[in-house]
């Protein structure tokens, strides 16, 4: 966003034609596979957990995490990644008090890290527990997705590439 502004910014140059979405096929997900997360750390600057030296595994930021799904009838099971689904009515937008966190005018929730409070509503709203508290201090962020400590952030479909 370095280049592109803040997200109020980013939202006025979104295309109302359009909505964006991801489709992914949790047929070929491999269980052992998790090179959507690692681009998704280097892409968005958050780096390893030992490198940014994360206090607990429930404290390291998840824009993105794996999950395996069981069938309880058949017991197939499949790997999955889940992510903020960048809802049509996200409760995460209504329930911000400073309005941080918001909907583009194309479907992409961001959050505003200029005027996030830290306050957590967003988390507890989320139905996909899509969201992350930043707790460190931060270092080696990337120029596209500033950070903030004490804020919130989540999947942003990686609208820097988008704009």
């Amino acid at each position: 966003m370095a280049f592109g502004g803040t997200p109020a910014e980013a939202s006025s140059r979104a295309d109302a034609g359009k909505r964006w979405g991801l489709l992914i096929d949790a047929g070929k997900c491999d269980a052992n596979c998790t090179d959507c997360v690692t681009a998704c750390k280097v892409e968005n600057g958050w780096g390893n957990d030992e490198e940014h030296g994360h206090i607990s595994a429930e404290q390291a930021p998840e824009w993105i995490r794996k999950v395996t799904l069981r069938d309880k009838e058949t017991g197939r099971e499949v790997s999955a990644p889940v992510m903020c689904q960048h809802c049509e009515n996200p409760p995460c937008v209504d329930v911000c008090p400073t309005g941080a966190s918001m909907q583009r005018i194309d479907g992409i929730v961001q959050v505003d890290k200029h005027i996030c409070i830290g306050c957590r509503y967003c988390m507890m709203a989320c139905p996909f527990k899509a969201r992350s508290f930043v707790h460190e201090p931060l270092t080696d962020q990337s120029v596209n997705a500033p950070r903030g400590q004490g804020t919130v952030e989540s999947c942003n479909l990686c609208a820097p590439r988008i704009d």
